[in-house]
């Protein structure tokens, strides 16, 4: 049993790639929301900003996370 103050790295850095995660899928959402316009507190956003959240969303929900895992990597 670790009783040490330190807190665990890895333990950190997963819940940092689930919340990368997380935003992207929000994003995506988002994106997805102002396409069909079902998003009435916001002003009327061209639909080319759903695109682009839509977008980002994805790159973030699946290469961010991959990208961080390959830097916290540890080296042999």
């Amino acid at each position: 049993m670790n009783t040490s103050p330190e807190r665990d790295p890895a333990a950190a850095r997963f819940a940092v790639l689930q919340m990368v995660r997380l935003s992207g899928a929000l994003l995506a959402l988002g994106g997805v929301l102002i396409i069909t316009g079902k998003v009435a507190w916001l002003p009327r956003l061209p639909e080319a900003a759903g695109y682009v959240l839509i977008a980002a969303g994805l790159v973030d929900f699946f290469v961010v996370p991959l990208l961080l895992a390959r830097r916290w990597k540890s080296r042999p």
